[in-house]
């Protein structure tokens, strides 16, 4: 391995910009063969190409086909657009101040008690000096971001690529596109300062559940998390509570102890406000 001098010498405070030009320069030196890209400087890949060179050539085996090389470079590929979510996603949501994020249905209607619900729930959020972060969408991510906006809070949009397009809805002030959930849903919690679930669908279950365990391992701070609409939940908390907890023993007591349920976004908000740190601008997975 050469010397490292061009990385010293471009990025001396080893920043973030550094690490991605080494794992670059890794990357690239594994392809079959050079490919040189506009966001990888080529003197960067080339620093660290050298160790791996005949590492390349003892492992490539001779029966590889046209196709199997084809995967590769797709996943190698693949590799740098996940990067660049994540590095995205981490530059621009780290610089918002404290937030809370709302998870919802996208398909909930303006008539609907719930999409009002939302909107005044993401006007106490701006009211107490939270940015809004939702899913970008329509629907109960609409209405909060809408609430946000006419308090001239800061609504943000983590909108999702899918093969039936959804559009981002027109009161957001900060959006970010993803390709891939997982970045997504990294973005949802790693800079919130409390979780705020709505009726959803199996999205919404799955960004509920998700909270919940990382919330129960330790994995994230213990962030306040709520539940609206509560004859919607009724249903769900009361099977976690008879079957899960108490029949099977799945869970322990004090780990449904960690929802709270409410029908007011008053409410909702000011437990949100009463959790240690809510004010700060959190880093959670640390």
């Amino acid at each position: 391995m050469r010397d490292g001098s061009y990385l010293d010498r471009q990025y001396p405070d080893k920043t973030i910009l550094s690490c991605l030009s080494i794992m670059g320069g890794v990357i690239f030196s594994r392809l079959p063969s050079m490919v040189v890209h506009p966001l990888i400087p080529t003197e960067a890949a080339e620093a660290v190409s050298g160790t791996f060179s005949n590492e390349r050539k003892t492992n490539m085996p001779g029966s590889n086909t046209g196709e199997s090389n084809n995967i590769q470079q797709e996943d190698t590929w693949r590799l740098f657009r996940i990067m660049a979510e994540f590095v995205e996603g981490f530059e621009t949501l780290s610089k918002l101040g404290p937030c809370v994020t709302v998870f919802g249905s996208a398909r909930t209607r303006k008539s609907h008690p719930y999409y009002k619900m939302a909107v005044m729930l993401g006007r106490l959020a701006a009211r107490n000096g939270y940015g809004v972060i939702t899913g970008g969408g329509g629907g109960i991510m609409e209405a909060a971001s809408k609430g946000a906006t006419l308090e001239k809070g800061v609504s943000i949009g983590l909108n999702i690529q899918l093969p039936f397009e959804q559009l981002p809805n027109p009161y957001l002030k900060v959006l970010l596109s993803f390709r891939h959930f997982f970045c997504r849903k990294v973005m949802f919690l790693k800079y919130t300062s409390a979780v705020i679930i709505m009726p959803g669908g199996f999205g919404t279950m799955d960004e509920m559940f998700e909270t919940l365990t990382l919330v129960q391992t330790q994995k994230v701070e213990a962030l306040p998390l709520v539940l609206m609409g509560k004859s919607y939940w009724h249903g769900l908390l009361k099977w976690l509570d008879a079957s899960m907890q108490e029949e099977e023993g799945y869970v322990s007591p004090h780990d449904l102890e960690l929802i709270k349920v409410t029908d007011d976004p008053r409410e909702a908000i000011e437990f949100v406000n009463a959790a240690r740190g809510t004010k700060k601008v959190r880093a959670n997975f640390a």
